[in-house]
């Protein structure tokens, strides 16, 4: 039962190939953006909520943050955080609100 030099290196080659296969994974997931979901809960209305988040480097992220109506561009380090942006009116989402501003705008003047 004595391992030889051949066991031996094939033990620390396979060890090596596992490694960097599980360090592969990381990094295609990571790139996927499997790290950065965020998850809800419950049905209610949320007034806070993360719009979007983008990866810049390994250390910096960059988040757009919603909170009622206004939103927010954040820039997410690895020891601190910048508020770049703040009070970004944020799009209007339903199909109500866009339809009365079209209506609104079509209608002619009212005679005096």
């Amino acid at each position: 039962m004595d391992m030889g030099f051949g066991q031996y290196l094939q033990f620390v080659f396979a060890l090596i190939f596992v490694l960097a296969l599980i360090a592969l994974l990381a990094v295609v997931a990571r790139r996927l953006g499997f790290g950065y979901r965020v998850a809800s809960r419950g049905k209610r209305a949320r007034r806070l909520s993360v719009v979007e988040i983008i990866p810049l480097d390994p250390r910096r992220r960059l988040a757009l943050v919603r909170r009622d109506q206004v939103e927010y561009l954040v820039l997410l380090g690895a020891t601190s955080d910048l508020l770049l942006d703040r009070a970004i009116p944020a799009p209007s989402d339903g199909f109500g609100e866009v339809l009365a501003e079209t209506v609104a705008a079509a209608k002619p003047d009212a005679p005096r």
